[in-house]
């Protein structure tokens, strides 16, 4: 190919991108620059809030081949940086403007697109092999809260600190089981036992926390001990299965959207058969608010393969096929935008203090447009945090005001 036909295959790509966001980008306008030259997309009657800095231009050929996996590695191989604005704000731009859904309203311009994703197959010109990243403990320790909960918070104020975020949480779900002393309380997938420590802390209950992390067993059985509860809190290794005894009470947070769909029903099976009767339990989980489970294959591929995301829909089927009767429902996906900005500023403050070896730049600037997509997300996307309340006794005496 001679050099004339190269330059001219490499604009298309651009060409095409900025076409597609001058015809799909109803509510605001970006700016890319590519030196000296600045170009500026979508309502140009609006100031650009973004202005990337392109530093490759196969950033453009990437995102148009491979979507929201292809800007994602196009970010981590520093094809481009957000000069004006954040990450956060440019994705959320992207994905508030849903481009694949307006494209179909502009076919010349669908039929390029399809065209060029045709000829990249082709020429396979997509070489990713996942790389399955050691994600230690001291990377979570880098942006998590004191508690190491990995899981949505809830703000009260909009300046809410990542500890307040967390606190908040475990007290809004201890409210809703109603805890108190002599309650036994499982937490399904604890973690490192934030929840099960603060709820006997707090509420004079004693519990027992699975999960199938050996460090977090380890660690969640140290942090009992500090916390002055190891007496009224076991950490257990192992899955929902092995559980068969009863408790009054029954909280799985951050669990179910990483079982897989095939264990679904021995999961909902599980909250049945260990929930005494009389009992009340609760579900918290990322979920999808939309009619098809699409996943992000960003986040598939470099954060958690394998997840899902439930609609409620799902949930609920599951608690009424075991007679448990929702009894409440709240989606606090809102909160969970505030809980990974909190997140994304302390991943920010201290990645340099992280293994260089270990976590390389291009790790920390993929983890980086991980928690950038999940600012977009909790913003502008059908995403959803369901936390669903549930009984297996309807006649059980309720609040008249949910929590």
């Amino acid at each position: 190919m001679h050099d004339r036909e190269r330059r001219a295959e490499a604009r298309e790509p651009a060409q095409l991108f900025l076409a597609l966001l001058d015809r799909c980008l109803v509510d605001a306008s970006l700016a890319f620059r590519r030196g000296l030259d600045v170009t500026v997309a979508g309502r140009r009657d609006l100031p650009p809030g973004v202005v990337v800095d392109v530093r490759d231009a196969r950033v453009f050929q990437r995102a148009l081949a491979l979507g929201n996996l292809g800007f994602g590695e196009a970010y981590m191989d520093g094809d481009f940086v957000v000069e004006q604005g954040t990450l956060a704000d440019l994705l959320t731009v992207l994905l508030r403007n849903r481009l694949d859904e307006r494209l179909r309203s502009h076919p010349r311009l669908a039929l390029r697109v399809l065209a060029l994703r045709a000829r990249n197959r082709l020429r396979q010109l997509h070489t990713n092999v996942r790389r399955h990243y050691d994600q230690g403990e001291d990377l979570f320790e880098s942006f998590l809260d004191r508690s190491m909960t990995y899981s949505c918070g809830y703000a009260k104020t909009p300046h809410d600190t990542s500890e307040e975020l967390q606190q908040n949480k475990l007290e809004r779900i201890c409210c809703k089981l109603r805890l108190g002393p002599g309650r036994r309380l499982l937490d399904i997938g604890c973690g490192f036992g934030g929840l099960l420590i603060h709820a006997a802390a707090s509420y004079g209950i004693s519990g027992v926390g699975i999960t199938n992390s050996r460090s977090h067993a380890a660690r969640g059985r140290a942090n009992a001990e500090r916390a002055g509860v190891a007496d009224r809190v076991e950490i257990r290794l192992g899955d929902f299965s092995t559980i068969t005894e009863p408790f009054d009470r029954i909280v799985s947070v951050g669990m179910l959207e990483h079982v897989p769909r095939r264990l679904h029903a021995s999961y909902f099976q599980c909250l049945a058969r260990c929930l005494a009767p009389g009992g009340v339990g609760l579900v918290h989980a990322i979920g999808c608010n939309a009619p098809n489970n699409d996943h992000d294959p960003f986040i598939q591929t470099y954060v958690f393969p394998g997840s899902n995301q439930p609609r409620l829909s799902e949930i609920a089927s599951g608690l009424e096929r075991n007679r448990l009767p929702v009894l409440d429902v709240e989606n606090i996906v809102r909160h969970y935008g505030f809980t990974v900005r909190r997140w994304l500023e302390r991943f920010q403050e201290n990645a340099g203090r992280l293994d260089p070896v270990k976590y390389d730049a291009r790790f920390r600037r993929m983890w980086e447009y991980y928690l950038s997509c999940g600012i977009a997300a909790a913003a502008v996307s059908d995403a959803a945090v369901y936390q669903v309340l549930f009984t297996n006794d309807p006649t059980i005496d309720l609040p008249l005001a949910r929590v």
